[in-house]
């Protein structure tokens, strides 16, 4: 298996509950495929140091479970992806870093 961790860092403080929004809806974008075997998202829990943080701080870390290599590749072009993406910066700017990698533990 192959796990894609991203870190996901919204331009401006976001709220809870729209945070939880954008997690649900990639969630069920990327869940109703059947390419994907797991998906994890939590909050980032933030400390005072944040305010000193050197490139971003992170609004939540979202983790996807494929099989493959191949899998991955096709989860870029997913139907609807392109779309939830483009809804989303325009509503609330954001960015991402992510880590292709095997299961930590």
């Amino acid at each position: 298996m192959i796990q894609h961790t991203m870190i996901v860092a919204f331009d401006e403080p976001i709220p809870s509950d729209e945070l939880d929004e954008y997690l649900k809806g990639l969630e069920e974008l990327t869940m109703g495929t059947g390419g994907f075997q797991s998906f994890a998202a939590r909050h980032h829990l933030r400390v005072p140091v944040d305010d000193h943080a050197p490139v971003a701080v992170a609004s939540a870390v979202v983790q996807f479970g494929v099989t493959d290599l191949d899998a991955l590749n096709a989860s870029f072009s997913l139907p609807g992806i392109g779309e939830f993406i483009d809804g989303w910066q325009a509503r609330r700017p954001y960015k991402v870093i992510w880590a292709n990698h095997e299961p930590l533990a």
